[in-house]
């Protein structure tokens, strides 16, 4: 018989197998670079492309909140705009109420007596005056409180003034202002 050495095919086999097995590895190495590289490309597009949404976004963003500042200076100017309004309604329609004021100061005031100072702070006027007696300042109180412009009188203090007369008194009084139009609404 004759004998057939099988071994150096088989190492030929070997060597050829392992330079396929090289070349394949370097393919699936380099298709797999490739992949991530164009992986890497798809992603850096993605997040570009969202960096650029984002850019635009933002750049929108800051055109509102622009806005929105241009809006609330608005509403301040707006709300000051609407305080004066109500000032000068207010002052207006006020107005006749000055004249109701010393009209009813003279219709109240009595007799031998006289006004030397009449001050208003907010709803409260102060009178001081002199008076020919004790009685006439009592009769200036009671008209007072029933006038429909004037509520609660409250002598603040008298004094003996007797250069006008033996029983002449100077005096000071304190007197709440209402308005008869707001005294029927608030009665209603």
């Amino acid at each position: 018989m004759a004998t057939i050495n099988l071994l150096p095919w088989r190492e030929e086999r070997r060597e050829e197998l392992k330079k396929e097995f090289a070349i394949i590895s370097a393919m699936v190495a380099g298709f797999a670079i490739l992949i991530v590289f164009a992986w890497q490309a798809v992603l850096s597009g993605v997040v570009d492309q969202q960096e650029s949404r984002n850019r635009f976004l933002q750049s929108r963003i800051d055109e509102l909140n622009a806005q929105v500042k241009e809006i609330d200076a608005l509403k301040q100017q707006k709300k000051a705009l609407e305080a004066r309004m109500e000032v000068i309604q207010a002052l207006q329609g006020n107005r006749p109420e000055i004249v109701h004021i010393f009209d009813e100061l003279v219709r109240t005031l009595p007799d031998g007596v006289f006004y030397n100072a009449i001050n208003r702070s907010g709803k409260k006027i102060t009178l001081k005056g002199t008076a020919e007696s004790s009685n006439r300042v009592s009769s200036l109180m009671r008209q007072l409180d029933a006038s429909e412009w004037f509520d609660n009188p409250n002598l603040q203090m008298v004094r003996a003034n007797r250069s006008f007369g033996e029983q002449a008194n100077d005096f000071e009084m304190v007197v709440t202002l209402t308005s008869p139009s707001s005294d029927e609404n608030s009665k209603k």
